[in-house]
C-alpha cells in the first residue's frame, strides 16, 4: 500500500527526500562533497552560528545537562527556561511570555484554547498548516478569507451570528509568498466586530520592526495587539516557539495547552542560547541592515532577469514557477551552479503554484549574490523560465 502510495506521489513530481547536509547553517555549506551558496535558510541574522550564541549553549550544557529530563510543569523549568521568557516578555514589550517546543506545538496547543465548540474561526487561506490544525483541533467552526482580503473578512463577519465568539488568524509575515498581513486593517475590524486576532510572527520577529520586534512592532500596533506568538528558529537561530502577553493569557495557557503541559521542555542549551541571540541582535542592529541590503540585491536582481515573482516585501523571495515538475527541474539546475534553493510544492503550496522560494540572510556576501543570479540566469535560460 505505502509504495504505491509513494509511486503516486512520484509520478506528479511530489516526491519528498532528504538531503543531508555536510555542515551547519550559513551562507555557504558542503553538500554533496562540494561547497554551495545556502539561499533556502530562515536563519536570517547568521545568529545560529555566532560565537557568543554557541558558547552560551555550550555553558549550559555543562552546567545543566543536554536534555531538561521533565516537563514544565513536573521538574523540567530551569533557569535558562525562566531567563529566556523574562528576556522575550522585555524585548517583546509585554508582562510575560511562555515557551513551547516549536511553533506547530504552539499553534495547535494556544488555539484550541482561545477559541471552541459553536465559536467562529476565520483564518487566512494561506496561514500556516500549524495554524490551520489548530483551528481543526478547536472544534470550532471554520471558514478562510481570501488572502490579504479585509473586504471578504468583513462579509463574513458580518453574516455572523450576533455574539458569536470569534477568532480572526493571520501570519504576520507570510512565509511562503514573503509579504504581509494588512494588520492595521485587521485589529480595525476585529476591534469594531468584537473578534479575537491571533498573530503568528514567526518570520517576521527579528527583521521587521524598526528594533526588530516584528511585524507587529512594523505597523505601529502593538499597543492594539495585546498577545501573539512567534519561533526561536528563524531569525533567532535556535528552536523553538513562544507566546507573549499579558500575565493572565500566559498563566492560562500554562495551565491548559496540552503540548505545553506533555511535553519535555526545551534543551536548556536552546534556551539559553535564544537569550544570547536576542541579546546580539539588540546590540548588533548592523545585521539587520545588512540583511535589508542583502535582500533588494537579489530582488533586483531577479526582477531585471525577468522572473515572476510574489508581492514579496521581505527577504523571502520566491520565484513563481507552477508546474511542481518544472520547479524540481528548476532546483536541480541551480544546485548544479552551486546554488542550494529547494523546490517549494503542494501540499506545502496550492496546485499550480510550485516555486523556489529563495531566502538571503545577513551573512551573504555582495560577490555570493552576484553569483547566485548568474547561477539564476543559467538555470532560467536552461529550464525555458526565460528566454
Amino acid at each position: 500500500m505505502f509504495r504505491n502510495r509513494l509511486r503516486q506521489l512520484a509520478d506528479r513530481s511530489l516526491l519528498r527526500r532528504l538531503s543531508p547536509l555536510e555542515s551547519g547553517t550559513g551562507p555557504t555549506i558542503q553538500h554533496a562533497g562540494r561547497e554551495v551558496i545556502l539561499l533556502s535558510s530562515n536563519d536570517y541574522l547568521g545568529l545560529a552560528t555566532h560565537p557568543e550564541v554557541i558558547r552560551a549553549a555550550i555553558q549550559a550544557t555543562e552546567q545543566y545537562g543536554v536534555g531538561s529530563g521533565a516537563s514544565r510543569l513536573v521538574s523540567g523549568t530551569l533557569p535558562p527556561h525562566a531567563d529566556l521568557e523574562t528576556s522575550l516578555a522585555t524585548f517583546k514589550g509585554t508582562e510575560a511570555a511562555v515557551l513551547f517546543g516549536a511553533g506547530y506545538l504552539a499553534n495547535i496547543g494556544i488555539i484550541p484554547n482561545l477559541i471552541g465548540q459553536g465559536d467562529l474561526i476565520l483564518a487566512d487561506r494561506l496561514c500556516h498548516a500549524s495554524l490551520i490544525d489548530g483551528c481543526r483541533l478547536s472544534r470550532a467552526d471554520f471558514r478562510v478569507f481570501h488572502h490579504r482580503d479585509c473586504a471578504h473578512l468583513e462579509s463574513l463577519l458580518r453574516r455572523r451570528s450576533a455574539n458569536r465568539s470569534t477568532l480572526i488568524i493571520t501570519e504576520g509575515l507570510f512565509s511562503m509568498d514573503g509579504d504581509l498581513a494588512p494588520l492595521s486593517d485587521l485589529v480595525s475590524l476585529a476591534e469594531r466586530y468584537e473578534a479575537t486576532l491571533y498573530v503568528d510572527d514567526a518570520h517576521g520577529t527579528g527583521i521587521m520592526g524598526p528594533t526588530g520586534r516584528g511585524t507587529i512592532e512594523h505597523c505601529g500596533l502593538e499597543q492594539r495587539i495585546p498577545f501573539h506568538m512567534g519561533t526561536l528558529g528563524k531569525a533567532l537561530g535556535g528552536h523553538g516557539a513562544y507566546i507573549v502577553g499579558p500575565n493572565d493569557v500566559i498563566q492560562y495557557l500554562i495551565n491548559v495547552a496540552r503540548p505545553f503541559i506533555f511535553t519535555t521542555a526545551l534543551p536548556p542549551a536552546v534556551a539559553a542560547a535564544a537569550s544570547t541571540a536576542i541579546t546580539v541582535m539588540q546590540r548588533e542592529p548592523e545585521r539587520r541592515m545588512r540583511l535589508w541590503s542583502n535582500r533588494e540585491r537579489l530582488f533586483t536582481g531577479m526582477q531585471q532577469l525577468g522572473f515572476r515573482m510574489t508581492q514579496t516585501v521581505s527577504p523571502i523571495l520566491p520565484i513563481l514557477v507552477g508546474d511542481a515538475d518544472a520547479a524540481s527541474v528548476f532546483a536541480e539546475r541551480l544546485l548544479a551552479h552551486r546554488i542550494y534553493a529547494t523546490a517549494i510544492r503542494p501540499p506545502t503550496v496550492r496546485e499550480g503554484t510550485s516555486r523556489i522560494r529563495f531566502t538571503v540572510t545577513s551573512e551573504h556576501s555582495a560577490d555570493q549574490i552576484d553569483e547566485a543570479l548568474h547561477a539564476l540566469n543559467l538555470a532560467g535560460q536552461e529550464t525555458g523560465l526565460l528566454f
